[in-house]
């Protein structure tokens, strides 16, 4: 495995984006404290009809599958041997850390009695049988996969570091703080050798924690599907099938793999790095075959159910489920063309739509097509839109500020770029 295809983003860190990030984050985690402090009810409006909101629906089932992009790209690379992709995906396995990580944080928040939840820890505990019991192991064991996948970057960044940056960075923490300047230095060369043992020797088994790292979410995937099929009378036909833990799979993987070209297109521009169009058009040759299967398996199972006919009823459900499927229809569409497939601009588009498709079929599943009987309503409150929002601008904030730090985005030296990310301004007019 090189570690030379990676670099970091050489930018300051303390940018206006970081501030208003930080803010969002800030709120956020207030009203994730106010939960705590005065109970779930002062934040959410989520009752014993809907004990799901907005934080499982998105955080849980939804975050995880835009968190996929770590694992989609882990099947292109080590499973399909397409090593041209490899610069791409430390940032998709960042990405899925963020995501995974703060799934598992966002279910403690939503648990209605988290001091039991060292329960989960006690094997004599443990409900085997249960699907949420293997979603809730496997998303903490990707989570460390992850970590482990990433620790790479920080072992490289490490070794690399600058002794004169160092140095500089003890002597202001000396006449800031106090800190003692020597042995301040030995402990960071200290640490500069163990990475540098560490390293190879981490590279060496990388591969078994990296085979790990696709089956764990490939369980977990279909798990997430399988949770709903208990509830046939609560769940709406047009959703409610065997083959929810088959496009379940099947739709993390086309959202993987679409945010990945998101995540791409967003940080050249934010980053003014070129964009990378030869690797964005490979990915995007693969989406729409991932999609048609997805739709092929959604109609057919409609029709051998004969449940078709709701599609056409043109009512609140029917409405919905013609939305998710012609977002992620349309996006397709898009991609089919090779010559859209090398336009940035239409990257961008049909993966934007490919994503909200397959995230609206998720929260379809999970809340809009979920009834759980008369008098029950649900509208996700203001602090809990606010504790999402919170939590994935902490993922925003939290990815631009290790990009500056770590080597994580691919290095821009022999690649192949077809676009700037921004024009070159045109030359000032010459005064006479």
């Amino acid at each position: 495995m090189s570690h030379d295809d990676f670099q970091r983003h050489e930018a300051g860190i303390f940018t206006p984006a970081f501030f208003i990030l930080l803010l969002l984050t800030l709120i956020g985690f207030f009203l994730v404290g106010l939960r705590f402090v005065k109970g779930i009810g002062a934040v959410s409006n989520m009752s014993d009809g809907y004990p799901w909101g907005i934080w499982i629906t998105y955080d849980v089932a939804t975050g995880t599958a835009i968190a996929c992009g770590g694992y989609a790209m882990a099947i292109l690379v080590y499973i399909r041997n397409q090593m041209h992709y490899h610069p791409m995906i430390r940032s998709a396995v960042l990405t899925s850390l963020f995501g995974y990580g703060l799934a598992g944080f966002s279910v403690m928040v939503d648990v209605g009695r988290p001091w039991n939840a060292y329960n989960f820890f006690i094997p004599s505990k443990w409900q085997v049988n249960s699907a949420m019991f293997e979603v809730a192991l496997c998303v903490m064991a990707y989570t460390t996969v992850l970590l482990i996948e990433f620790l790479p970057a920080i072992l490289t960044r490490l070794e690399e570091a600058d002794s004169r940056s160092l140095q500089r960075l003890a002597e202001r923490l000396h006449r800031k703080a106090g800190v003692d300047q020597d042995r301040l230095m030995t402990r960071i060369e200290w640490a500069r050798a163990g990475a540098a043992w560490l390293r190879p020797r981490l590279d060496k088994v990388l591969i078994f924690i990296i085979v790990l790292g696709i089956t764990l979410p490939t369980m977990h995937q279909s798990s997430l599907g399988s949770l709903l099929l208990i509830a046939s009378t609560k769940l709406h036909p047009l959703w409610h099938t065997g083959f929810l833990p088959l496009l379940f799979l099947i739709n993390c993987i086309y959202i993987g793999y679409s945010i990945c070209i998101l995540e791409s297109v967003l940080s050249s521009y934010a980053f003014k790095r070129p964009f990378e169009t030869k690797e964005l058009a490979g990915l995007a040759a693969i989406i729409p075959w991932v999609t048609a299967i997805w739709l092929s398996v959604v109609v057919g199972d409609l029709l051998w159910r004969g449940q078709l006919g709701k599609v056409f009823a043109f009512d609140f459900y029917a409405g919905f489920f013609l939305l998710e499927i012609g977002l992620v229809g349309c996006g397709s569409f898009i991609l089919f063309s090779a010559k859209n497939r090398r336009s940035v601009r239409w990257l961008f588009v049909s993966a934007a739509l490919i994503v909200i498709g397959g995230a609206l079929y998720r929260f379809n599943v999970y809340l809009i097509g979920f009834n759980p009987g008369e008098g029950w309503r649900y509208f996700p409150s203001l602090a809990e839109f606010m504790v999402t929002i919170g939590i994935i601008a902490f993922e925003i904030l939290c990815y631009k500020v290790l990009v500056k730090i770590l080597p994580v985005l691919p290095r821009l030296h022999g690649r192949d770029h077809t676009a700037p990310a921004v024009p070159v301004a045109p030359p000032l007019p010459q005064s006479n």
